[in-house]
């Protein structure tokens, strides 16, 4: 199959999980999120916090079904190639995992209280997931087109990241958010007990990714 950017693979294994390229940033982001996620707490706003918890249980499942598929075909779907302060897996390096540990929360903040109000006919929780997903999946273009990510097949893009990728994302999320505590607790540790084990098969045990 001809890929767009063979070489990225290559690139991104090479400095996978090396602590050679960390840089200062990392730090001052880490601030930003920690405080975030402190304000959030003492606010006691749990419906953002668990938002944000169902996003981020989602993406680091994607990340490892991506690593994967990485290590079964040779190429992933998409790689972090460099500039990144530390690669985690081949398709995220620390600092767009971090981003990701917000994305919920900030996509709760634009909720409206009234779970049956509707934009144009169509439900406003639809409305908000179509729209963030659809946000992410385009500003993915230009970051393509930067030394810092790359999309590594042809017929992978905007359109199939957004399908797979960020409405999953942006609906467990919203699931999350207005789910009841004790079903959308159950979905958050079960996902993240399953990217737990899978981390550890798939790492340290059988060394795929």
């Amino acid at each position: 199959m001809d890929l767009v950017h063979p070489e990225v693979t290559e690139q991104a294994l090479a400095i996978l999980r090396s602590w050679d390229n960390l840089q200062g940033n990392v730090i001052p982001l880490l601030a930003l999120v920690v405080y975030v996620w402190a304000t959030e707490m003492k606010n006691q706003n749990w419906d953002g916090i668990a938002a944000a918890l169902g996003l981020y249980a989602v993406h680091w499942w994607v990340e490892i079904v991506n690593a994967v598929i990485q290590h079964q075909s040779g190429h992933a779907l998409w790689t972090v190639p460099d500039h990144t302060s530390f690669l985690i897996l081949i398709g995220v390096g620390i600092e767009i995992s971090l981003m990701f540990s917000i994305a919920g929360l900030i996509a709760s903040k634009h909720l409206p209280e009234d779970r049956s109000r509707k934009i144009l006919g169509l439900n406003a929780r639809w409305v908000v997931i179509l729209a963030f997903a659809a946000l992410f999946s385009i500003l993915e273009i230009p970051l393509e087109k930067s030394p810092h990510f790359a999309w590594v097949y042809p017929w992978w893009g905007a359109f199939p990241v957004f399908v797979t990728v960020y409405v999953p994302f942006f609906a467990a999320a919203v699931y999350c958010h207005d789910g009841p505590p004790a079903r959308r607790r159950r979905f958050i540790v079960s996902l993240f007990a399953l990217d737990a084990a899978l981390l550890v098969l798939f790492g340290p045990i059988l060394r795929w990714i």
